[in-house]
């Protein structure tokens, strides 16, 4: 892992990799997305407890999410991270292992993994396969996110810029990886396969003839997609019950979104486009607490 790291430095990637998440101004920002060292089923073992059936319902996953193989999309998600990870080394933005803000968000992932597969989140069966990975990137964006297959990254931006508190920053990640484990992205990408005219899913599925050509562009796609209202708010409660199963105070999603707020006053980011307006999202936010804060009071807390 790159250790000559700038911390102001400011991650600027091909044009081509275009970063998504909290604040980004890209065209997809919407979708978003923790490695140095992987934090895989080994994270289950160093953090066991029961996990729970209570906590937030959630629908069941849109059927749709199968016209696209989510082994193909996983693999194109894992390309473009590698490149950003390359990209950011050679351009000193990239947090070595040893820095203070890399190590704490690494114990956050630790602490919220093992609950990823509760089984009222009817998370994807895949997400017990994934190597996660967490990293930090040196940017003044407010931004983070999570790539379909558990690629996280945090942007120093949103952590310096927002002050975020160690349950604030547990509501981003759990929002983040809350993306991953619904198939957003892939429920996305269905949805325009099943609307776009590719008629040849049986190609599609073996990367044959038209639907060959569709598999290729799956990296593509995953720069441009947009979620839902629906998405997102999904994310939200997801996120919530997660971080709460870790130990982190769910009211913390309050606060976050009023620092959010705060900072998106005067030149707001366009994230807002497609997220919730923010006193909205609070109130959503608010009306989830019941289903979440018993969660937290018998989490082993996380300080």
């Amino acid at each position: 892992m790159n250790t000559d790291y700038d911390p102001d430095a400011s991650f600027e990637p091909d044009p081509a990799l275009r970063l998504h998440g909290w604040g980004c101004g890209c065209a997809m920002h919407s979708r978003r997305r923790f490695a140095g060292g992987l934090l895989g089923a080994g994270a289950a073992l160093s953090f066991p407890g029961l996990v729970l059936a209570d906590g937030v319902q959630v629908d069941d996953r849109s059927g749709l999410a199968k016209l696209v193989p989510a082994d193909q999309i996983e693999a194109a998600a894992a390309q473009q991270y590698r490149e950003m990870l390359k990209q950011a080394s050679q351009q000193r933005a990239l947090a070595p292992d040893s820095h203070p803000q890399v190590r704490r968000l690494r114990t956050i992932a630790k602490r919220l993994i093992p609950y990823t597969d509760s089984p009222n989140l009817k998370s994807t069966p895949r997400a017990k396969q994934w190597r996660w990975e967490v990293n930090l990137f040196a940017s003044k964006q407010i931004n983070a996110f999570c790539m379909p297959g558990g690629k996280i990254a945090f942007f120093s931006g949103i952590l310096d810029q927002l002050n975020l508190t160690d349950d604030e920053a547990a509501m981003i990640m759990g929002h983040e990886m809350a993306h991953a484990l619904r198939e957003h992205a892939r429920e996305r990408m269905g949805k325009t396969a099943a609307t776009s005219g590719l008629i040849e899913l049986g190609a599609a599925l073996f990367g044959l003839g038209s639907g060959g050509r569709y598999l290729a562009n799956l990296g593509g796609q995953l720069l441009t997609l947009r979620f839902s209202r629906e998405d997102e708010s999904e994310a939200d409660k997801v996120g919530l019950d997660v971080a709460a199963r870790g130990g982190y105070d769910p009211r913390a999603g309050v606060s976050l979104w009023r620092k959010m707020g705060q900072a998106s006053k005067g030149s707001p980011p366009q994230w807002l486009s497609t997220h919730p307006p923010g006193e909205a999202r609070i109130q959503q936010i608010q009306a989830t607490l019941p289903a979440v804060e018993p969660l937290y009071e018998r989490a082993v807390k996380a300080r």
